[in-house]
């Protein structure tokens, strides 16, 4: 039997998919029920990772825990809760392991704790500590903390943690539009700050069912206390977006921005977030996005590909089936 932490979530129902096609029992603890584990027939425990006594039923009898649980935003606001699921989650889901006797966990934290630059070089999980350059980006700083305290901790008790470091997760089956929300919003011409100016980074990204395989593979082949980044093509922001726009059929940016000018850009976004969020809104862009935009988010995923047999399919395919399900199965008015 594996545990999945977070089964309900956009990673989570790949990962389940996966486990259930080699008909391996699953559970899954999260706080509502899905119709895709339904379907997949995972047994579904009701309960949150930060508190309640579910945690302990969930790990009784379980040889190796998935812990996908986590939220993902970028609004400041969202800080305490991100520390409190990333980090205190995390601590509680070990020490319910230890309780357990089970030997082997595989944590799904993010590129982003290894591989951000301001420079346009490709990195890999040689690179170290992002805690630096990411220090204003909650999300990221949330993670590193996780990371760190599951392989210290793990290894207080242990237990042997493997982490899988996926880029931003794109395809089909993010019901939450967790990933995908900003690819429906540029479809829908509602990334105000990009609908004409192209951002100067670059970005990675990875196909949801190509990861999924990955994580499951790192049961068996992770090795313990090692780190492994999952992704896909390395584009400047422009490729990006030129190809998304193409597959989308709808115009992209189109012109770029001295890079003078990129305190300025960030202002208007801080106050066009200021605005939206004080009247109870979505910002149709944010300060931290900006900012993010700026950097590069490259790197090779070669060691994953040696040790759990990672596989990126034709990124190509990727945005079109973003693309498909975004229109398709959300039924959104692109």
């Amino acid at each position: 039997m594996i545990l999945v932490t977070g089964g309900t979530g956009f990673l989570g129902e790949h990962v389940v998919a996966h486990l259930r096609a080699a008909q391996q029992p699953v559970r899954v603890l999260a706080r509502s029920r899905s119709p895709v584990l339904d379907d997949l027939g995972a047994e579904v425990i009701r309960g949150d990772v930060t508190s309640g006594p579910e945690l302990a039923a969930a790990c009784d009898g379980v040889k190796a825990v998935l812990h996908l649980a986590g939220v993902v935003s970028r609004d400041p606001d969202d800080s305490q809760r991100m520390m409190r699921t990333h980090v205190d989650g995390t601590r509680r889901v070990i020490e319910a392991m230890a309780a357990a006797k089970v030997p082997r966990m595989v944590l799904a934290s993010t590129s982003g704790t290894i591989a951000v630059s301001k420079r346009d070089e490709v990195l890999d999980e040689t690179a170290g500590s992002t805690e630096e350059l990411v220090g204003g980006w909650p999300y990221y700083v949330s993670k590193i903390y996780q990371e760190r305290l599951a392989f210290e901790l793990g290894a207080t008790h242990g237990i042997e943690v493997v982490s899988v470091n996926p880029s931003i997760l794109l395809g089909p089956g993010d019901r939450r539009l967790s990933s995908t929300g900003d690819v429906k919003r540029f479809l829908q011409g509602r990334l105000l700050s990009f609908s004409a100016t192209v951002p100067r980074g670059g970005i990675n990204f990875v196909d949801a069912r190509d990861a999924a395989a990955a994580t499951v593979a790192a049961i068996e082949r992770g090795r313990p206390g090692e780190r492994y980044l999952l992704g896909g093509p390395n584009w400047t922001m422009k490729e990006f977006f030129g190809r998304l726009s193409r597959v989308g059929n709808v115009r992209g940016p189109w012109m770029k921005i001295p890079s003078r000018l990129d305190k300025l850009a960030r202002a208007g976004a801080s106050a066009i977030e200021h605005v939206y969020r004080a009247r109870g809104k979505e910002p149709p862009i944010d300060r931290i996005s900006v900012e993010m935009s700026e950097h590069f988010w490259w790197f090779d995923s070669a060691k994953a590909e040696a040790e759990l047999g990672f596989t990126a399919r034709d990124p190509q395919l990727t945005l079109h089936d973003t693309v498909s399900y975004l229109r398709r199965d959300l039924e959104t008015d692109l």
